[in-house]
């Protein structure tokens, strides 16, 4: 075989070269007229992180480090492409620029799931919050609260990071909270966090925050809409359960 061999999706056209990686192994073994037609749906969890881990790898070692990274964090997806680069790191075969390619595939996964056409688009319930901020922030395994700042239509001028707590708690200043939206000239915010146990219950430390910061934007007149909180598959509006 030689060094070299020709792989492309379009024949006779746009031919790319690679040298002879698991990436050629895969085509061989599961048939790259399947992967053309049929895309890579239908690989499996390993084969894919082969697929996406393979250019670079010598031949025969990207089965191997797919497999130590699904052993590693015991075949929970969510665990490892959410995974931290040292903690990607410290998998066999895994170096600092593969870390990277995986962090970056789970990056645009969640801005896929969070895309927009508007860059300003309209938030009239807590169904828009969900689709804006979910994707980044259900994963995290800190909590994190943010604020998004409305316009006098309700259309979103920005949203902006507050504070990134412990495992299971955000420190959240009023001040820090209404700064940004004074600056931006915001009509009114939208309060959202996460819970890093998956749960969006509200706590009573979540209530009496908000009623705080609720009161807080009547003095500044910057009405406080909504506080929804992220679970990992579900989210609670606090408007929607009659909190506010």
């Amino acid at each position: 075989m030689s060094e070299k061999e020709t792989t492309s999706t379009n024949t006779g056209i746009g031919d790319e070269e690679y040298k002879v990686t698991d990436l050629l192994e895969i085509c061989k073994k599961d048939g790259r007229t399947a992967l053309i037609h049929s895309g890579t749906g239908y690989l499996n969890s390993q084969e894919l992180l082969e697929v996406l881990i393979s250019p670079g790898c010598k031949k025969g070692t990207a089965a191997k480090v797919a497999k130590n990274l699904l052993k590693a964090f015991d075949g929970n997806l969510i665990d490892l492409f959410s995974a931290s680069i040292h903690q990607l790191t410290q998998v066999k075969g895994i170096g600092f620029v593969k870390a990277c390619k995986i962090q970056a595939a789970f990056e645009l996964m969640k801005r896929i799931n969070s895309y927009c056409k508007e860059m300003h688009p309209e938030i009239s319930s807590a169904k828009d919050v969900v689709k804006l901020v979910a994707p980044h922030m259900k994963y995290l395994k800190q909590e994190e609260f943010r604020v998004l700042l409305l316009d006098g239509k309700n259309r979103l001028i920005r949203h902006q990071r507050i504070s990134l707590g412990s495992l299971d708690t955000a420190l959240v200043h009023p001040m820090d909270v209404f700064r940004p939206a004074i600056a931006e000239g915001a009509a009114s915010i939208i309060l959202v966090h996460n819970h890093p146990s998956g749960d969006p219950t509200p706590s009573e430390q979540d209530l009496l925050l908000t009623r705080e910061l609720y009161m807080c934007g009547i003095v500044v007149d910057i009405e406080v809409l909504d506080h929804v909180i992220i679970g990992l598959s579900d989210h609670v509006s606090l408007k929607d359960l009659g909190k506010m």
